[in-house]
C-alpha cells in the first residue's frame, strides 16, 4: 500500500459517488484519480490497466464536456438507454480490442493476467464510453467489472484498490438505480432503445 494508491483510490471513490449522482464534478475527480493510477499500475505490471488509464483521461475530458453540452442543441445531457445499434457497434470493437491487447501485453516484461487483464480493460472502456453518453447500462457493465476486479486486485496484492474496486461495485449498484429514477422521470418523448 502506498500513499499513491491511497490517494487515487480516494479521488476515484468521490468521482464514481458523483457519477453516481449525476453530478458534473465526477469528472475532474475522475481526471486526477487516472491520473494517479497510470502510475500505480505501472508499478504492478498492470500494463492493460495502466493503458486504460491514458484512455479513461481521454474519455474524462470528452465526458466532462457532454455532460454539459451534449444534449439537445448543446444542453445538459440526459440519462438514455444504449440502443442496439450501439451495442452492435461497441461489443465487435471490444471482443477485437481485447485479443489485440491480451496478445500485445502478454508478451511485455513482469505482465501479471494479461488475458483476463485486457478483458477487464476492455470492458471497463465499454462502461466509460457509456457513461460519457449518460447510457444507464453503463452501471450494468461496471457491475460485472467490479465484481471480477476484487479478486483479482486482492491476487495482486493491492488492498487499497480491492477495498476500492469493491465500494465501487455498491456505488455502481446505487448509481443504477439512481440512473433508473433519472431514466423513468423524463419525458414520455423520450426515445424508447431498440
Amino acid at each position: 500500500m502506498s500513499t499513491l494508491e491511497w490517494i487515487a483510490a480516494i479521488a476515484g471513490a468521490v468521482s464514481v459517488y458523483l457519477s453516481a449522482r449525476e453530478n458534473i464534478w465526477s469528472w475532474p475527480t475522475g481526471i486526477v484519480n487516472v491520473g494517479l493510477y497510470i502510475i500505480v499500475f505501472k508499478r504492478t505490471g498492470l500494463y492493460s490497466d495502466m493503458g486504460l488509464q491514458v484512455v479513461f483521461l481521454i474519455l474524462s475530458i470528452y465526458g466532462w464536456y457532454e455532460w454539459l453540452y451534449g444534449g439537445k442543441n448543446r444542453t445538459e445531457l440526459s440519462v438514455s438507454r444504449a440502443t442496439s445499434r450501439d451495442w452492435l457497434v461497441a461489443m465487435p470493437i471490444a471482443l477485437v480490442f481485447w485479443i489485440i491487447l491480451a496478445h500485445v501485453t502478454e508478451a511485455l516484461p513482469g505482465v501479471a493476467l494479461p488475458y483476463l487483464d485486457s478483458g477487464l480493460a476492455t470492458l471497463s472502456l465499454v462502461a466509460q464510453w457509456m457513461m460519457t453518453r449518460k447510457l444507464l447500462e453503463n452501471w450494468v457493465l461496471w457491475i460485472v467489472v467490479d465484481v471480477i476486479y476484487v479478486p483479482m486486485y486482492v491476487y495482486k496484492h493491492l488492498p487499497v484498490t480491492a477495498a476500492l474496486y469493491a465500494g465501487f461495485l455498491v456505488l455502481a449498484v446505487m448509481g443504477l438505480r439512481a440512473w433508473w429514477r433519472s431514466y423513468r422521470q423524463q419525458p414520455a418523448s423520450e426515445p424508447v432503445p431498440a
